[in-house]
């Protein structure tokens, strides 16, 4: 069995596909299982210093073994 070694001591490059961030193109290191990306929400009313965000998950393809690596949008995650 070979072992991955490529991107486990830098960066590499991976796209983003489907979901709000679909077609992002970020850098990754060590190759993580998944991408979480973030938007602000507006809040009408609230104390002082509230924030909310949505939050989206995005999956890697271990299919994809070369760059760009690819991270598919996870729907079904928070």
């Amino acid at each position: 069995m070979a072992v991955e070694t490529i991107g486990m001591t830098g960066w590499e490059t991976a796209v983003l596909s489907g979901g709000p961030a679909d077609g992002l193109r970020l850098k990754v290191s060590d190759r993580p299982r998944v991408v979480q990306v973030t938007y602000p929400c507006q809040v009408e009313a609230g104390p002082e210093g509230l924030r909310a965000e949505g939050v989206y998950l995005y999956r890697r393809d271990y299919g994809v073994t070369s760059e760009p690596l690819r991270y598919g949008f996870d729907i079904a995650s928070p």
